[in-house]
């Protein structure tokens, strides 16, 4: 497994406003930290983050790299609900992930090394994903809709038997792209 490192700052206001949080590796829970679960604007200095708006790295997942974020309609238009974050994902020459039509690797099996806005365009016939394969050390985030939207699922090197291993609600995927980690 890849080192995972990087920086991210998380603040309680709008524009990067109010008590601010830093956070260097896996935070399991804002509040232990004296930091309520309300952020509402975020800076990634540096890796790619996965943020979840429960504690313990559960809930709704959302994927932030590199960047600033001044207001939590950005990465969740619902609500400014966070309360875990970890680093995910490393740079790696080797990116490649396979999807599969059934459960356990069976049906249908497609390759990518790219990001793909649009599965059926790239021959996939149906809209949803049952299994997968990622190699080397990559990371890549799933999507429920077309064009990068809908629910993400963030997935790193391993294999995954059925969509409930990646924690997903169901086998619905339309486009996948990889994650890039600038440090």
């Amino acid at each position: 497994m890849a080192q995972r490192s990087g920086k991210i700052t998380l603040y309680e206001g709008k524009h990067f406003t109010g008590r601010k949080l830093e956070v260097f590796g896996n935070c399991d829970n804002f509040q232990d930290r004296g930091f309520m679960n309300r952020v509402n604007s975020v800076r990634v200095e540096s890796g790619a983050w996965v943020c979840f708006d429960h504690p313990d790295f559960r809930g709704q997942q959302f994927v932030l790299e590199h960047g600033d974020y001044p207001d939590f309609y950005l990465w969740n238009r619902h609500n400014d609900h966070m309360g875990s974050c970890r680093p995910v994902g490393m740079h790696g020459e080797h990116f490649r992930l396979e999807i599969f039509e059934g459960c356990n690797f069976t049906g249908q099996c497609l390759e990518f090394k790219d990001d793909s806005p649009f599965l059926q365009s790239q021959g996939w016939a149906k809209n949803w994903v049952n299994a997968i394969k990622v190699y080397g050390d990559s990371a890549w985030v799933l999507y429920e809709e077309p064009n990068y939207r809908g629910r993400m699922y963030p997935v790193e090197r391993g294999d995954f038997r059925s969509f409930s291993d990646w924690e997903a609600q169901s086998a619905r995927v339309q486009s996948l792209r990889r994650v890039a980690n600038f440090s």
